[in-house]
């Protein structure tokens, strides 16, 4: 049922590497910004905050931020990895374990980045059934904690601009051999977490740890930037500003189902690597950034199309069956 994952070539994964050393610095400022403002959301409940990813994506960032608070505080927190999958919910078996263990409101949720906001959405749908039915968790926190919020459905980002995080280059080779999660009533019984893919098979091109130490070895190095960022005054209510306007891309390509467009270089990255998209969408002022996308894209042979004034950086279009 899963979509066998695209496995790029070397010039690719170069680019990754490049990629990572050139983003490094950027990918920990934004972990430390993120991990502050994590740390003072759950200062009031006098505890640790315990990471709790989403995977994939938000695999990594939680290795990051449990590094950044190893750094900062020589701190030991919590980090759990659970699935959620749109249309399914989340890993509730997964989510019980956690709060069994720890209080709700010690929960900080993790992902790499936003893109029109579904997660978040699929987040809060989950969190708030849960707590309906468990007010023992009434304080269980639904909002994400991500490096880029570049559509602006969450207080708790690193920043909003639409930039490459390295790690939405890759699949599994980047968050441990773990791919895709999976709930299917033949293989998932009750009682039992969600299942992942898992690929063995290519731990010798595994670059996970490599990708985390990298970024945290710049942990020292950006610390007076973390702090200067924290001082500028951001707005940092939710706006679901990309939402709205992918709405009215979807309409311009009669697109009707949303899930078919997959807005900033998080989504589109991650569409050509694991899908076959219509077409990519690009912004033609951020071009420079998009040397992996543009890659990818030639090497799949989907139609490029420069959009003046386009919200995110990029966005990838997947064609609508009638």
């Amino acid at each position: 049922m899963l979509p066998v994952e695209y496995q790029p070539d070397d010039d690719y994964v170069a680019l990754f590497h490049e990629a990572l050393a050139a983003s490094a610095d950027r990918l920990a400022t934004a972990v430390g910004v993120v991990g502050e403002l994590v740390w003072e959301a759950h200062a009031r409940s006098r505890r640790p905050p315990v990471l709790v990813s989403l995977a994939r994506a938000g695999t990594p960032i939680g290795v990051l931020l449990r590094r950044w608070f190893q750094h900062t505080r020589g701190v030991d927190v919590p980090h759990y990895t659970i699935s959620i999958i749109r249309g399914r919910g989340i890993d509730e078996v997964a989510l019980g374990h956690v709060l069994d263990r720890h209080p709700a409101a010690a929960v900080a949720f993790v992902d790499g980045w936003t893109g029109k906001g579904a997660i978040q959405r699929q987040l809060t749908e989950a969190v708030t059934a849960w707590r309906a039915t468990r007010p023992e968790h009434a304080d269980l926190d639904d909002r994400l904690a991500v490096l880029a919020d570049p559509g602006s459905c969450t207080p708790l980002f690193g920043t909003r601009d639409d930039f490459l995080i390295p790690s939405a280059c890759l699949n599994s080779t980047v968050s441990g051999l773990v791919s895709r999660t999976v709930h299917r009533a033949d293989l998932i019984g009750p009682g039992m977490f969600h299942g992942a893919k898992y690929y063995p098979e290519w731990s010798d091109v595994d670059v996970s740890r490599h990708y985390v130490d990298t970024v945290a070895a710049r942990f020292a190095g950006v610390a007076d930037e973390v702090a200067a960022s924290l001082q500028e005054p951001v707005d940092r209510t939710p706006t679901w500003s990309g939402w709205r306007s992918i709405e009215t891309i979807a309409a311009g390509h009669g697109i009707t189902d949303l899930n078919l467009v997959k807005p900033g270089v998080g989504e589109t990255t991650r569409v050509l690597l694991r899908r076959v998209p219509w077409q990519v969408l690009v912004h033609p002022d951020r071009t420079a950034d998009l040397t992996h996308v543009l890659l990818l894209a030639r090497a799949r042979q989907v139609p490029v199309v420069e959009v003046p004034g386009l919200p995110y950086s990029c966005v990838g279009l997947i064609r609508q069956v009638v």
